[in-house]
C-alpha cells in the first residue's frame, strides 16, 4: 500500500468508528468522551487487535492488514457488504465472499414487522436463528427476546430440543418437513459460508445429537422448497392454520416469514385472540377472574 492508500484506508476507519455509539454495541458511554463513537481501543477490543496496531491503521502508520484483520474491523464496526468491500479494496486485497451469515436486520425491515399487527413475522438468518421478530410471533411460538442466541435457532429447537408439553416446535404440524427444508437450506448455506466457524459449529453440534439430522445431512440435498402453509397446536387458542408467505432479503442473505390467517376463518378469530393474550403465561391468562 502507498501512503495515499494508507491515508484513504485510515480515514475510511475513522469515519466508520464516528458513527458507532457505545449504547449501539451495549457498551458504557462514560462521561469523557470528547468526540461522538467508539474509542479507538473500543474498535481494538471488539476487533481482537492491538490497539497500537489499530491505532497506526487510521494514522497511515501501519502494515498491509490481513484479510483476517479487515474481516474483523468490518465486524467491530458493523459494516455493510459495500463498506466490507470498500474496506477490502482501500487495502489493496479483492473482497472476498462474505465472512459469514449476516445477523443485523434493517430498521426498515423491523419497522414493517411492528407494522403487521394481523400477522406473526419473524426474520431468520442464513442459519435460522430468529434475529427479529413483532408482537404477534411471540404470542404464537414463544417469547425470543427471553432466549439466549443458540436457543433463538429454529433447528436447535427442531432437532436437538426436547418436546415440550408434547409440542415439538411450537406444535407445528408438519415439523418433519420443516426438519427436512432445514438440513437442505444448512447444506446450501454451509456451502456459502465454508471458512464461517458458526456454521461449521451448528453443522456438528448437530450432528452429534441427532440422528434425525446426520440421516438427513448424508443425503447432500440442497433443495428448499416454501412450505405454504403451517397448522400450529397452541396451548391457548388450539389448532390454527396459517399461510407461510416468504420474503428474501438478498443482500443480506436473511427472509422474512409471514404468517396470516385466512379472513373470517376460526384461524383469524385465533390470532385476534393471541394477540389480546400475548406471551402471557398459560396459567395466568386461564385463571378465573377474582
Amino acid at each position: 500500500m502507498d501512503r495515499r492508500a494508507r491515508r484513504e484506508l485510515g480515514d475510511f476507519l475513522r469515519s466508520r468508528r464516528a458513527r458507532i455509539t457505545p449504547a449501539d454495541l451495549g457498551l458504557p458511554a462514560g462521561t469523557r468522551r470528547r468526540t461522538p463513537g467508539l474509542r479507538r481501543e473500543e474498535v481494538a477490543q471488539l476487533a481482537h487487535i492491538s490497539p497500537e496496531y489499530y491505532a497506526r491503521l487510521e494514522q497511515a502508520r501501519a502494515p498491509h492488514p490481513s484479510r483476517e484483520v479487515l474481516t474483523q474491523l468490518a465486524r467491530a464496526l458493523r459494516l455493510s457488504d459495500v463498506e466490507r468491500d470498500h474496506l477490502h479494496r482501500l487495502a489493496g486485497l479483492p473482497p472476498g465472499p462474505p465472512p459469514g451469515p449476516c445477523r443485523e436486520v434493517r430498521q426498515s425491515i423491523v419497522d414493517l414487522l411492528d407494522r403487521l399487527p394481523q400477522a406473526a413475522a419473524v426474520v431468520v438468518s442464513a442459519i435460522n436463528e430468529v434475529i427479529a421478530w413483532n408482537t404477534l410471533a411471540t404470542a404464537l411460538m414463544e417469547d425470543f427476546s427471553a432466549l439466549s442466541r443458540p436457543e433463538r435457532n429454529l433447528m436447535r429447537r427442531t432437532f436437538l430440543t426436547p418436546p415440550q408439553g408434547g409440542r415439538r416446535l411450537y406444535g407445528v404440524a408438519d415439523t418433519a418437513e420443516f426438519a427436512r427444508t432445514s438440513a437442505h437450506h444448512l447444506r446450501a448455506t454451509a456451502a456459502r459460508y465454508p471458512d464461517d466457524p458458526e456454521v461449521r459449529a451448528l453443522v456438528d453440534e448437530l450432528l452429534a445429537g441427532s440422528p434425525e439430522f446426520a440421516a438427513l445431512w448424508a443425503a447432500h440435498d440442497v433443495t428448499d422448497r416454501p412450505i405454504p402453509c403451517k397448522t400450529f397446536e397452541h396451548p391457548l387458542v388450539g389448532t390454527l392454520t396459517v399461510r407461510c408467505d416468504v420474503l428474501d432479503i438478498t443482500a443480506r442473505d436473511q427472509r422474512v416469514l409471514i404468517y396470516t390467517a385466512a379472513p373470517n376463518s376460526p384461524s383469524e378469530e385465533a390470532m385476534r385472540l393471541l394477540s389480546v393474550i400475548g406471551t402471557q403465561r398459560m396459567d395466568d391468562a386461564l385463571a378465573p377472574a377474582p
